[in-house]
């Protein structure tokens, strides 16, 4: 009898297994072929031919699909093997019972590494348990969704109270005395930071032709923020740029590019957003593997074909005053006080401080305050921190607005809020409560990737972002892979899905009597949950 291996790695100890039915196999050859992880593998086996005890001898050799036994090649759940097969003879089910975070660390001495988003969800949303319930009537008619007219739009840049417009009334006119703030007004949702590199060339061309369809042909004035990394010159020298919001990270990593480009520049970026920190991991720095640093990726970036680390703060920004006078003397100076400069945080016991030492910044150049929470996703991260570091967005959210409130300064410094939006499906809703809990607008990344095609969820199917072998062509940069992307169709439903997003929100709208964005109306809000209720401040029911 063969000894027992316990310590050999075993398909039981994998978080899927393949199950594989010989009976319906054609032997097409699709199936490893789809598989970008190399999880399975034609193999050769030995079979009986006949089930009589005096045959004993008599066997044939079979060709089979197996399944890869690996730490390094294992099936992620992505389910493309299925989707191929011609015959239903393959697929991918979920093993409840698997080790591999525990064999990973105990035979590589490493922290385990992977992409997509946190897979414990045991808070449960609460958003989910908000409901929209002021609904105007009588006193206060509600409005008519399809026939109202809305103006769907909020400020980015910095907005002066009343008491210091820096203006004076001369002959009867108005007139400037000293230049305001750059302010522009948006459409209140955001294609969130997701680089060239995190997602391949394709994703990020689709969303930028997504955008500029949106603000040219439908008129929405949607933006998308660049993420860390630098963008094409071709594109910092062309129109389009205005409804990009350039994205520097700790890393500064295309930033060289962006500078050179500026002299030629035609039009101004939307905004400048300078990133101290990311929900999925907070406190933790930038991760793009090697795998995923293309050649192009490198020329963009200035930087080796080798993991490329940011770290986890600005290493020179060590105090919130100072990163206000970094941002006076770098990002405004650079576009001569043109562009709306904002920075983005992850949520956390410690932005209120931030945000309140902000509203008081003397300057004013602070031109919005991006929230980032823990449920929102990540191209690469150490499993450790993306599911046990983060705080929820909702309640940071309503802390920030109420502290603004309190100080009588609420708009002054937008608020915009991510994080696990559209988790459940439903995107426009979430984007409306975290409206009425004080957001200004919310940006998105997440929704996004499902838009174009995403298949991994929370529950542990693929999110395999990190390696470099997106099945679906979003989150690598391998050339077979990212042909399985269309770019045209990933552009069209992103503009699909912002215009029903758009009507959805009018008739969220509607009801509550609001023709502009509810900012703050948490009076609209009702919850069952009475912890909810208390920590928000919003009404409970029962």
């Amino acid at each position: 009898m063969a000894a027992v291996k316990i310590n050999e790695l075993h398909k039981c100890d994998l978080p899927w297994i393949i199950e594989y039915d010989e009976s319906k196999c054609i032997q097409c050859g699709k199936c490893t072929a789809a598989c970008s992880f190399n999880a399975i593998k034609p193999a050769v086996v030995e079979r009986k031919k006949s089930n009589s005890i005096f045959e004993k001898n008599k066997c044939e050799k079979v060709l089979i699909i197996k399944q890869n036994i690996s730490l390094d090649n294992y099936c992620t759940g992505c389910g493309m093997c299925a989707n191929v097969c011609p015959n239903d003879a393959i697929k991918a089910v979920r093993n409840k019972d698997d080790k591999y975070s525990v064999a990973y660390r105990a035979k590589k001495a490493d922290s385990l590494k992977k992409g997509g988003r946190s897979n414990l969800n045991t808070e449960g949303r609460t958003l989910d348990k908000i409901k929209i319930g002021r609904i105007s009537q009588m006193t206060d008619p509600s409005l008519d969704a399809t026939r109202h007219t809305f103006e769907i739009k909020t400020p980015f840049g910095r907005v002066l109270s009343a008491d210091k417009l820096n203006f004076e009334v001369k002959n009867g006119k108005v007139t400037p005395t000293a230049t305001l703030p750059p302010n522009s007004w948006i459409y209140p949702v955001i294609f969130g930071d997701m680089s060239i590199g995190a997602v391949s060339w394709r994703m990020w061309e689709a969303m930028a032709i997504a955008t500029a369809y949106l603000n040219e042909v439908m008129g929405i004035p949607i933006r998308m923020c660049t993420g860390e990394g630098g963008i094409p010159t071709s594109l910092l020298k062309s129109r389009y740029v205005k409804y990009m919001i350039l994205q520097i990270a700790s890393g500064h990593f295309g930033w060289n590019r962006i500078i050179e480009a500026m002299p030629d520049m035609t039009d101004d970026p939307a905004g400048i957003l300078i990133k101290i920190g990311q929900g999925a991991k907070p406190g933790d720095g930038g991760l793009l593997m090697a795998s995923k640093v293309a050649r192009y990726v490198q020329e963009i970036r200035g930087v080796p074909k080798a993991d490329l680390l940011s770290p986890p703060t600005h290493q020179g920004l060590y105090s919130i005053e100072e990163s206000v006078q970094k941002m006076f003397l770098s990002m405004n100076a650079a576009f001569k006080f043109r562009v709306p400069v904002a920075i983005k945080v992850a949520a956390s016991a410690t932005s209120v401080s931030v945000y309140n030492n902000l509203l008081r910044d003397p300057y004013n150049i602070v031109g919005g305050f991006f929230l980032d929470g823990l449920a929102g996703g990540t191209g690469a991260a150490h499993e450790i921190s993306l599911n046990h570091t983060g705080h929820p967005i909702t309640s940071k959210l309503r802390d920030c607005y109420l502290a603004a409130v309190h100080q009588g300064r609420q708009g002054e410094i937008p608020l915009f809020a991510g994080g696990g939006l559209g988790q459940t499906g439903s995107f426009a809703a979430d984007v409306f409560k975290l409206i009425c809990l004080g957001a200004n607008g919310v940006f998105c990344g997440r929704t996004i990737l499902e838009i174009a095609g995403c298949i991994g969820n929370d529950i542990g199917k693929c999110n395999s972002c990190n390696t470099g072998k997106c099945p679906a062509g979003i989150a690598t940069q391998d050339k077979c892979l990212v042909s399985r992307l269309d770019v045209d169709t990933v552009a069209q439903n992103l503009v699909n899905y912002i215009l029903a997003t758009d009507f959805e929100l009018k008739k969220l709208m509607a009801p509550v009597g609001c023709s502009t964005l509810p900012i703050g109306r948490s009076d609209a809000l009702i919850t069952v949950d009475k912890h909810i209720s208390n920590r928000l401040e919003i009404q409970y029911a029962c």
